[in-house]
């Protein structure tokens, strides 16, 4: 990063304490806490507020390879080489749940918008989709004919879009359980996918160093881009849509301006493969992790005026959304006006402005302890589970003893 002025992202502040390569980051909600999982097996929550004592959490047997802090921000999702998925309250206990359906590695966790259900991607080729609450496995996805890097919820939580080493991203109806459209544009393996916030787009990284966006509902190439000079390994969209911020096997991060299709910004942190990154939920940050097992956080800057401005917009009438598109297409580049722009922009999902700010927040505290309760039943359950078992295990010997010593 050559420029110093003010509107440049700058380098926040860095966290050192994986043993390896850095695999994934997420932001829980509040921007409190910043999750990291690494090649090490080991889970880290990072908070953000300086002289704060990190938690490690250990339970994966082999290397964490993704995780996902749920929507309320109370319980965090990891994935892992060991096959399993767990479910995590991600306080000072660090206590955990285990989901065992995969039989390979897990590559991706991520929650659905309303925080009920979990989809998980592996290289058993599948997509799973469980129940958070209930603990349970419910179907698979299994058109993949490689293994499935990345799959995500769309941010009204119908569609899953899901990204494989068969160089194709596949976009599924989570009710029909079908897949409604296979996109074959890449040229080597997909790496990572996730949805635009309004949920009309999708961005897909490969291994090819492209980064490809296509509209859902045409399900037209409606921008592609080519400025990495090695393998594209995770991105993510800005809140407000406008941005997407890219990290690659050569070291670098880009943050790519969506409505100008141009590249805006080159950071140089990582020595060596940046290998994940995320923007924080306001956009206000956005972190990095790497080969070189450091996370980075870094401030945005560069649209703070912008997302207050659209987070200020009232959400359009619904057929002027469904009329009006999202991104332009950058062949040929047909930049929009910014004002109409952001508008169109808006999440259908979002709620509208009139709501309370208390209801809101006491509503986002009651799904959270939701979370954590539910969380805490399982784990007692689990501890009841092991603890009958012992009791049958001693009385099976009991009764064994008793046998031999019986004339």
């Amino acid at each position: 990063m050559t420029a110093h002025c003010p509107e440049d992202p700058s380098l926040e502040r860095h966290f050192k304490g994986h043993r390896d390569a850095v695999t994934s980051v997420d932001f829980s909600l509040n921007t409190k806490q910043l999750a990291s999982g690494s090649m090490d097996s080991c889970l880290m929550v990072w908070h953000m507020k300086p002289q704060t004592r990190a938690y490690r959490f250990a339970g994966h047997k082999d290397a964490i390879t993704c995780v996902n802090f749920s929507p309320s921000g109370h319980l965090l999702a990891s994935g892992s080489r060991d096959k399993t998925v767990r479910i995590w309250v991600p306080n000072v206990k660090g206590e955990s749940t285990v989901f065992r359906a995969h039989t390979a590695t897990v590559r991706s966790v991520h929650f659905c918008s309303d925080g009920q259900s979990l989809v998980t991607a592996s290289d058993d080729k599948t997509v799973k989709v469980w129940s958070t609450h209930r603990q349970k496995f419910l179907f698979s996805l299994s058109q993949h004919i490689n293994w499935v890097r990345c799959a995500k919820f769309s941010p009204d939580g119908r569609l899953i879009v899901s990204a494989s080493d068969d160089k194709t991203v596949k976009l599924w109806d989570k009710t029909s359980r079908e897949c409604v459209h296979s996109y074959c544009e890449h040229g080597g393996f997909v790496t990572y996918v996730d949805f635009h916030p309004s949920g009309t787009c999708i961005a897909a990284a490969g291994m090819d160093n492209t980064v490809k966006v296509w509209d859902v509902r045409t399900h037209r190439l409606l921008q592609h881009y080519q400025l990495h000079s090695a393998a594209v390994n995770a991105l993510s969209f800005h809140p407000s849509g406008n941005y997407l911020v890219t990290a690659s096997s050569d070291s670098t991060l880009k943050i790519l301006d969506l409505m100008e299709g141009r590249l805006l910004y080159t950071l140089h942190g990582h020595q060596g493969p940046a290998t994940t990154v995320a923007f924080s939920r306001t956009g206000e940050y956005f972190a990095s992790g790497g080969s070189d097992e450091q996370v980075m956080v870094w401030k945005s800057n560069f649209d703070v005026v912008d997302y207050g401005e659209v987070l200020r917009v009232q959400r359009p009438p619904a057929t002027r959304a469904s009329s009006s598109g999202t991104l332009p297409e950058v062949d040929p580049l047909v930049p929009p006006g910014r004002g109409r722009s952001q508008e169109s922009m808006q999440s259908q999902s979002q709620e509208p402005v009139s709501v309370p700010q208390s209801l809101t927040s006491t509503l986002e505290h009651i799904v959270g302890q939701l979370d954590v309760l539910t969380q805490t039943v399982s784990i007692l359950e689990q501890r009841l589970t092991l603890t009958e078992d012992k009791l049958k295990q001693c009385l099976e010997n009991q009764q064994l003893i008793m046998q031999r010593t019986t004339p």
